[in-house]
């Protein structure tokens, strides 16, 4: 006897039928496809003048990305930014006139990138950047097409034919380095900012056991550097709070407070939060005081990963009023960040010349605030992370000009734990992308220390 036939059952009135495979399919790979996130973060930091740091790790497709994809993404995104300024001069020379949109422009951008510096095989480069045109500008693929297989074929011999230092940089920030630093050291900056940097550790301690560990070489008094790349939180010794990521020239400020432990130590405009962990790993009695409570809750959670104490306050550092003196404040001011564009290229494209004079004025105010909370004998380091000097020197002249009861507490080179820098004639210390080169540099930054006259 035969088995009787399956009973189906009817689909009910209304109910939508599932999507064919070709369409899910084709929403999987939209979902997933890291050349179409590459142009949306693109698009949100040059064209909504957001940081890229904030665009990538926000972006809501980011978790449909497997970690190679999204490792793909970023590297897609960085070049283009490390690049930018020969990119358009180069496609400039390839379009009779400019592109129809900046969607296209970026387009052309990401897929030129590929072709030129990531050795992304040309019918790939070429092939997906055109797929991704059709879904976001399909009357543009034609023209993505052609221009980028011109770039296949001419833009080696264009690209040589470039000044890559003095086109990767606006003409402002060019001219002000220039007259800072020379036109030789502006372009030794540029030069340091167009590879990715190492990844820089601070360890809590057994440096010598940690650096064997994750293969990384000692610098400096507690850093470690090894290669980028990889998630942060699957090295060994993340998840036990072995150490944190801070870049070389970032430890110094809270190094050249000198001996903190058992001091009550004061870190203004606290986070990220590197400068609180050192201090505390270094046993001083640390307040951290942060203006956004966002970034307060990231630097309780590090403290916490690392099994460090301090005590977070989340207030405007320059309304804070402790009720006993610190002995020792660390005031590592905001600031346009033009030294760190080695980690972030898309400074040099967001900053503008009146957003130094903004955070100039910024610093001023929160330095003269600082200054009158040291007591009698106290110590003050001042840190910018900007290559510019009036959010630097200038902010100590103009501190040291102020009221009689400040010196300057010159820094000595034996204090740099062996690292090539020197201190200048007055005793601050200037570091630039550019210093140490030849293993991968550090952040530009401006640092000098101040003592209360007793």
């Amino acid at each position: 006897m035969s088995a009787p036939p399956p009973v189906r059952t009817p689909r009910p009135p209304g109910r939508r039928r599932a999507a064919p495979p070709a369409a899910a399919q084709a929403a999987a790979r939209t979902a997933a496809d890291p050349r179409r996130l590459a142009l949306d973060v693109l698009g949100r930091v040059l064209g909504e003048r957001r940081p890229f740091d904030e665009s990538f790790a926000g972006h809501p497709r980011l978790g449909a990305l497997a970690p190679r994809d999204r490792a793909f993404a970023r590297l897609l995104v960085t070049t283009v930014l490390r690049r930018l300024g020969q990119l358009d001069d180069l496609l400039g020379r390839l379009l009779h006139q400019p592109p129809g949109s900046e969607q296209v422009r970026n387009l052309l951008r990401l897929g030129a990138a590929q072709l030129l510096w990531l050795g992304t095989p040309a019918h790939a480069a070429v092939g997906e950047t055109v797929a991704c045109a059709k879904a976001v500008r399909p009357a543009a693929a034609g023209l993505l097409n052609a221009v980028l297989r011109r770039v296949a074929t001419e833009g080696d011999a264009l690209v040589a034919g470039q000044d890559e230092l003095r086109l990767n940089l606006p003409d402002w920030l060019w001219q002000s380095w220039c007259d800072t630093y020379g036109e030789p050291a502006a372009r030794a900056i540029v030069a340091a900012s167009l590879a990715e940097p190492p990844l820089d550790l601070t360890v809590k301690a057994e440096r010598a056991l940690w650096a064997e560990t994750l293969a990384a070489q000692p610098l400096g008094q507690a850093s470690l550097r090894r290669a980028g790349g990889g998630a942060i939180d699957a090295l060994p010794g993340y998840a036990e709070g072995a150490f944190w990521v801070q870049d070389l020239a970032a430890a110094l400020p809270a190094q050249l407070l000198g001996e903190v432990a058992g001091r009550r130590v004061l870190d203004l405009c606290a986070a990220p939060g590197g400068k609180t962990l050192q201090l505390a790993a270094a046993g001083a009695a640390v307040t951290a005081v942060e203006i956004s409570a966002k970034r307060a809750e990231r630097l309780a959670a590090n403290l916490a990963r690392c099994q460090l104490d301090a005590k977070i306050v989340v207030a405007d550092a320059l309304s804070f009023e402790p009720l006993v003196p610190f002995e020792r404040i660390l005031l590592d001011a905001p600031c346009t960040a033009t030294g760190t564009i080695r980690r972030h290229p898309d400074i040099v494209w967001l900053k503008r010349p009146e957003d130094v004079q903004q955070m100039a004025d910024l610093q001023a105010r929160l330095l003269r605030h600082a200054l009158g909370l040291l007591p009698p004998g106290g110590v003050l380091v001042y840190a910018s992370c900007s290559l510019q000097p009036a959010e630097g020197l200038a902010q100590i002249e103009a501190a040291l000009a102020g009221p009689a009861g400040i010196e300057r507490l010159p820094i000595q080179a034996a204090e740099l734990a062996g690292l090539p820098l020197a201190p200048t004639a007055a005793g601050d210390l200037r570091s630039l992308p550019s210093d140490l080169a030849e293993l991968g540099g550090m952040d530009g930054f401006f640092i000098s220390r101040l003592r209360r006259i007793a």
